[in-house]
């Protein structure tokens, strides 16, 4: 049975949710649009880039193919939505996978485990996750490393899940070479000028999932929101403005790229379901044995050693990597102030208890 016969009364999205997220029986995923094998389709339509916006070096300096290589698409009913199909040089993959889980994960950037762990505790997050890694399965249950164990991270201006804003006072300096990576992209989607002021990172294991949500906690709506994958394929749907609009679901492949902007930029979305990928090495493991790092000149550059490549092949081989990025404020834009103490104190004393938010729901809550 496929998704499309579920499909009925209020809250169409929440049952296709469901019914990809079911164990058991599995789902048909005949319904699923796979963009990576080009097949026609009458709910796909192209997508037009601006093949002057990124020149053929900058794209390799942040590990892209030239952008007229790109396999892009677009999705009837979904204005402002566009799909990349892996637009990533062979060999740089692994080089933003190593970055989500050795480098980003640094402090001064916030994760999860700082929830209910001291900052000094979770300052080499992949440091003391090596020997767990490393090891051999013994066939007793060990206990998690940090690095598995590891949710989400935010960058840049930091989410706050409780109150879902962002602030001036909670910021660190986002990464150079993912603000690089994501202003090629988005130059050569029409978006010149994006300035990339926050990244969310989503560590997904097998059998993780992501709510059914919008977007809308940036507070300039008009420049897009965009998405990276790597590691194990996922289930995405996109929906609409409303919960009553059927979804339309999709598979996000290592290395794929989506951008939602325009109207698309604020329709739900959600993540149901991770696929297992095939036994043995894949494309993905191969390419960080056989490749070094872009050119010479590239702005990030370096090789992979390894041993830190045995460690992240170990890790996706059962995991999926979701980086999000978005611009936080248009040109002028400012936060707004902030409530003074006693303020809060009042605003805390109406409609609930303080810090009512669950710690799951931390962990679970973020982006694409």
């Amino acid at each position: 049975m496929a998704a499309s016969s579920v499909v009925r009364g209020e809250d169409a999205f929440k049952k296709v949710f469901k019914f990809y997220k079911r164990k058991s029986p599995p789902p048909d995923f005949s319904d699923v649009t796979d963009f990576s094998k080009g097949l026609p389709s009458d709910k796909i339509v192209p997508a037009v880039l601006d093949l002057s916006a990124v020149s053929d070096s900058d794209a390799a300096r942040a590990g892209l193919q030239p952008v007229k290589s790109w396999r892009t698409f677009g999705l009837q009913g979904y204005p402002g939505f566009i799909f990349i199909s892996n637009p990533f040089l062979r060999g740089s993959q692994p080089f933003w996978i190593r970055q989500c889980l050795k480098t980003y994960p640094q402090k001064p950037n916030v994760c999860n485990l700082d929830m209910h762990m001291s900052p000094s505790d979770t300052q080499d997050i992949w440091g003391q996750s090596v020997h767990g890694l490393s090891s051999s399965p013994s066939g007793k249950r060990e206990p998690k490393t940090l690095l598995e164990r590891l949710r989400w991270v935010t960058l840049g201006y930091h989410y706050n899940w409780d109150t879902k804003t962002y602030s001036a006072n909670h910021h660190t300096p986002l990464p150079a070479d993912l603000h690089l990576l994501s202003v090629q992209i988005t130059a050569a989607c029409g978006f010149p000028g994006f300035s990339a002021q926050a990244g969310i990172l989503n560590y997904y294991r097998h059998d993780s999932s992501l709510g059914i949500h919008v977007d809308e906690s940036e507070l300039d709506h008009s420049r897009p929101l965009l998405s990276f994958s790597f590691g194990q394929s996922a289930i995405f749907l996109l929906g609409g403005v409303r919960r009553e609009d059927p979804p339309t679901a999709m598979y996000m492949h290592s290395g794929d790229v989506m951008l939602m902007s325009g109207q698309s930029r604020l329709f739900y979305h959600a993540v149901p379901r991770i696929i297992p990928g095939p036994q043995g090495p894949t494309d993905l493991e191969m390419e960080g044995h056989r490749m070094a790092f872009f050119s010479q000149d590239s702005t990030l550059g370096g090789v992979l050693s390894e041993e830190d490549w045995v460690l992240c092949t170990r890790y996706i081989q059962s995991s999926r990597l979701n980086v999000t990025v978005r611009q936080v404020l248009g040109p002028g834009q400012r936060f707004p102030e902030t409530p003074s103490p006693a303020q809060k104190t009042d605003a805390s004393q109406v409609g609930g208890v303080p810090g009512q938010s669950s710690q799951r729901r931390k962990e679970e809550e973020s982006s694409l």
